[in-house]
């Protein structure tokens, strides 16, 4: 069965010129934040995966009144992750499985990701994603502000060179184990040109040249084994990414092993980050967060008319509730920083 080419999917969910020019600002404003001309900290934010395209975006809504309320301090984007990478079975995501039962309606999944990508370009809200399936890329990335190859795929060879002609910010995750370095070589790889082969606006196979992605860095997502967030472990990735000759930047994800798969820990890793930068760490440049409007997770029920609103089904959350109080006091507390000074 051959899917809708990417051009097709474009022309049938456009993106407008204000859409476009919000895609390309904030793109700009993440990179500035990244070279540290911005002193802004970025945080990413939202729900494990997108599975409802109508509470998405009630989320949606009420992230971009917190937005507003802590722009001073912080560059909010949301997490619309519609792919979800599994280590053995389960639910693949919004693209692959959008009626939540099996049937695999991928080209209805694709509609539904970019109509909803849309949406919250036009309401002024980033989108952050991770870049699973290379052959997405093409469908989605006009829309997304905020990349990111994720722990399984940051040895590939074909996400690396993905994000080096990717047009946003790419961050590279530690492998599931904890190993680092894969992380930093998927930079240093991003960080320069290649050649590869790469699916076009038609649908076909071609040869593109990438310039390199002069803002990929790597994000501390703890492991199996242990976290990553802490003064140490910080330390030792800036100094492996100094040893590489790439610039020493990093951003923490406070959820999977740096919470040890408990979602109300993300809590205590984000303010011992943020006490780190308080400290004077200006090289981590953010965190990320996953929440929903509810706290938890719930299983695919039998029934889907018994899926409780707003709650993940993939990793559990912390409720939103929650989220804006913990940003909320991150940017009363650096207003404050910033007045004492």
């Amino acid at each position: 069965m051959h899917l809708i080419p990417p051009i097709e999917l474009k022309n049938l969910y456009p993106i407008s010129d204000k859409a476009k020019s919000f895609v390309f600002k904030s793109r700009k404003c993440i990179a500035s934040i990244f070279e540290r001309q911005d002193p802004r900290l970025l945080i990413v934010v939202g729900p494990c995966s997108i599975h409802n395209i109508d509470e998405g975006l009630a989320y949606a809504r009420e992230l971009k009144i917190l937005a507003d309320q802590v722009k001073d301090f912080c560059h909010i984007v949301m997490r619309t992750y519609i792919e979800k990478p599994r280590t053995r079975q389960g639910w693949k995501g919004l693209v692959h499985d959008p009626h939540l039962n099996g049937s695999h309606d991928i080209e209805t999944g694709l509609g539904l990701a970019r109509s909803f990508l849309i949406e919250l370009a036009e309401i002024g809200l980033p989108a952050a994603t991770e870049f699973l399936t290379p052959h997405l890329a093409p469908y989605i990335e006009d829309l997304i502000s905020w990349g990111c190859i994720g722990a399984r795929t940051s040895s590939s060879q074909i996400h690396r060179f993905l994000a080096s002609y990717l047009p946003m910010p790419i961050g590279f995750k530690n492998s599931v184990d904890g190993n680092i370095d894969c992380a930093i070589d998927g930079v240093h790889v991003a960080r320069t040109p290649h050649c590869f082969m790469h699916i076009c606006d038609n649908g076909k196979l071609r040869q593109v040249q990438s310039t390199g992605n002069p803002f990929s860095h790597i994000v501390l997502r703890g492991s199996n084994a242990g976290t990553n967030f802490d003064r140490v472990s910080v330390q030792k990735a800036l100094e492996a990414l100094r040893r590489e000759e790439v610039p020493p930047r990093l951003l923490i994800d406070c959820s999977h092993g740096n919470c040890g798969g408990r979602y109300f820990k993300q809590k205590e890793v984000f303010q011992s980050v943020y006490e780190q930068i308080q400290e004077g760490n200006q090289l981590i440049i953010g965190m990320m967060l996953e929440s929903n409007k509810e706290a938890g997770s719930q299983a695919i029920p039998a029934q889907l008319c018994d899926l409780q609103k707003g709650v993940s089904i993939t990793d559990a959350c912390i409720d939103f509730s929650s989220t804006a109080e913990l940003i909320s006091s991150l940017s009363s507390s650096m207003s404050m920083s910033l007045t004492q000074s």
